[in-house]
C-alpha cells in the first residue's frame, strides 16, 4: 500500500512540477521558423515604397547641373559659393527671398503639399516615386531646360508601441521602413506576462480607412505575414495574458515573486504532508 502511495505522491509532485513549467512555452517568438524554406522566406522580403499619407513630413531635393536653375524649387535653400545647394541661416535671411522655416513640406489635411512656384501638389495616396515624377514633370520643360532630379525623403517614418512593453512610445526609422520585431526591440520587447497570441495591430490606410488586425508572433507564418512590415504611424499594442490581467493590481514586483514562491512551495509541501499521513 505504501508503495501506491509512494506512486502517487511522485506522479502528483510531477504534475505540480509540469503545470509550473508550462508557462515558458507560451514565451518563445516564431517557433520552429528554422523550417520555413528558404525560397519561400525570399518571396516575402518584399518592402514597397512607403504610400504617403496626411501627416507626413517630407524633405524635398531639386537637383540638376545647373544648381542656380533648380534653386527656386529647393524650399529654404539658397547657392553657396561653391554653386552647391545648402541650408539658408537666418543670418542671411534678409537678404534672400526664399523661405527658412523649414526644410520640410506638411502634407496637410487635404492630402497636398505647397511647392515652390508650382504651387499645390496633391501627394496623399501616392509613393515617392510617383510624387517624384508629377513635381519633375511641373518643372521641366515649363520653368528648366534640363531635366531635374527630384529626391524625396519621408522624415517622420515612426510607429507607436503600446501595453505589455517595458518601454511603450513612439519610435521613429531614418530609413523610412521598420519591421515588426524591429519595433518590438526598440521598446525593450514584451514583458514576460505579456499575451503573445493576441497582439493587435491598427493601421490607417492612406485614404483615410483603418484597419485592425490580430497577430501572434507563436506562429513561424507570422514572418511571411503582409504585417511583418510595417507602415507609418502603425500603433502596435501587445495584450497582457490572462495572469497579468487579474493580477492588475500594484504590487512590488520583489514582494508578488517572494509570495508567488512561498506560496507555491507552500501549497506542495501541504500536497506531500497529505499523502504522507495518508501512507501511515
Amino acid at each position: 500500500m505504501k508503495a501506491i502511495h509512494r506512486s502517487a505522491l511522485a506522479a502528483l509532485v510531477s504534475v505540480v512540477l509540469l503545470t509550473g513549467c508550462s508557462a515558458p512555452k507560451k514565451v518563445p517568438y516564431l517557433i520552429d521558423a528554422e523550417y520555413i524554406p528558404t525560397d519561400v522566406l525570399s518571396q516575402s522580403q518584399n518592402v514597397t515604397d512607403p504610400v504617403l499619407t496626411v501627416g507626413d513630413l517630407l524633405n524635398i531635393q531639386v537637383t540638376g547641373v545647373n544648381m542656380n536653375a533648380m534653386a527656386p524649387f529647393n524650399k529654404g535653400k539658397y547657392i553657396d559659393t561653391e554653386g552647391k545647394i545648402g541650408t539658408m541661416s537666418m543670418a542671411n535671411s534678409t537678404s534672400n527671398n526664399y523661405e527658412v522655416s523649414t526644410d520640410y513640406f506638411l502634407v496637410n489635411s487635404d492630402g497636398n503639399i505647397d511647392f515652390p512656384i508650382i504651387g499645390k501638389v496633391h501627394v496623399a495616396g501616392l509613393t515617392k516615386t510617383q510624387v517624384s515624377k508629377e513635381i519633375c514633370d511641373a518643372i521641366y520643360p515649363k520653368y528648366v531646360t534640363e531635366k531635374p532630379s527630384v529626391d524625396i525623403r519621408l522624415m517622420n517614418f515612426r510607429v507607436t508601441v503600446g501595453g505589455a512593453v517595458k518601454s511603450p512610445g513612439v519610435y521613429q526609422s531614418k530609413n523610412e521602413r521598420m519591421t515588426f520585431l524591429e519595433a518590438l526591440s526598440m521598446a525593450g520587447d514584451m514583458d514576460i506576462k505579456a499575451d503573445r497570441e493576441n497582439i493587435l495591430l491598427y493601421r490607417v490606410n492612406p485614404d483615410g480607412t483603418r484597419e485592425v488586425h490580430k497577430l501572434n508572433i507563436h506562429d513561424r507564418n507570422f514572418l511571411l505575414s503582409p504585417y511583418y512590415n510595417l507602415q507609418q504611424n502603425d500603433y502596435i499594442y501587445v495584450q497582457p495574458n490572462n495572469s497579468m490581467r487579474q493580477n492588475a493590481w500594484s504590487l512590488n514586483p520583489a514582494v508578488a515573486a517572494t509570495i508567488t514562491i512561498v506560496g507555491g512551495l507552500s501549497s506542495v509541501a501541504s500536497l506531500v504532508i497529505g499523502i504522507v499521513n495518508l501512507s501511515k
